[in-house]
Parts: structure tokens; C-alpha cells; sequence
């Protein structure tokens, strides 16, 4: 019998099939990766920090990444905006695949 992995209304039949439905983008990985490293970032770090990406991605990759649960999005209500966005328990629990991945990019460009 095949288990079945769902994730809001997409269905899939592997979790690696999942996993890379949810980090499939060019600048989600290293969204998370800035998210990994404080409790919360404050949108214009995020933009300032992540070299080349257009303001259109990198809101479209938070709303999905939030949509699929791995990051939370808290908005002050203050003039200007002030947004924070930081990893739910699940976007905590993919930071082992970043640390793994980013070794992995330190031991290749060797």
C-alpha cells in the first residue's frame, strides 16, 4: 500500500517528492538559511542580505514557505510597516538539511 503525503491541497506519493514541492524555488533555501541563523528578521534584512533577488521573489517565496508552514510572519502595526519573520518548528527542523547542505557546498568548491 502507498502512503500518501499531503501538504494544503498538493498530494504526493514520496516524501522527497514533498520536501522538494516545499524548498523547490531559487531563493528558498537560502531564505531559510538567513532565517536560520536569529529568532527573527525583519523583511528588509532579508532583502538587503539575499544578493540579486527581486522584491516580487522574495515576498512570493515567504508567502509560500509561510503557506507551507515552515515560517511565521508577524506584522506590527506601526508607521512604516514593520514585518518579522523567523522558522515555525517545522522550518527549525529542516535547519539540520541546511547545516548538511551548506557543508556539503564548503567541501565541493574545494
Amino acid at each position: 500500500m502507498e502512503k500518501i503525503y499531503k501538504i494544503g491541497s498538493k498530494t504526493f506519493n514520496c516524501p522527497v517528492a514533498l520536501a522538494s514541492n516545499v524548498i523547490n524555488g531559487k531563493w528558498k533555501l537560502q531564505i531559510i538559511n538567513l532565517l536560520s541563523s536569529a529568532e527573527k528578521v525583519r523583511y528588509h534584512v532579508l532583502k538587503n542580505d539575499i544578493v540579486g533577488i527581486s522584491e516580487k521573489m522574495l515576498i512570493q517565496h515567504l508567502r509560500e514557505l509561510e503557506a507551507d508552514g515552515l515560517v511565521s510572519r508577524k506584522v506590527y502595526p506601526v508607521v512604516p510597516p514593520m514585518v518579522e519573520y523567523a522558522l515555525t518548528k517545522a522550518g527549525k527542523n529542516f535547519v539540520p538539511v541546511i547545516s548538511s547542505l551548506r557543508e556539503w557546498g564548503e567541501q565541493y568548491k574545494k
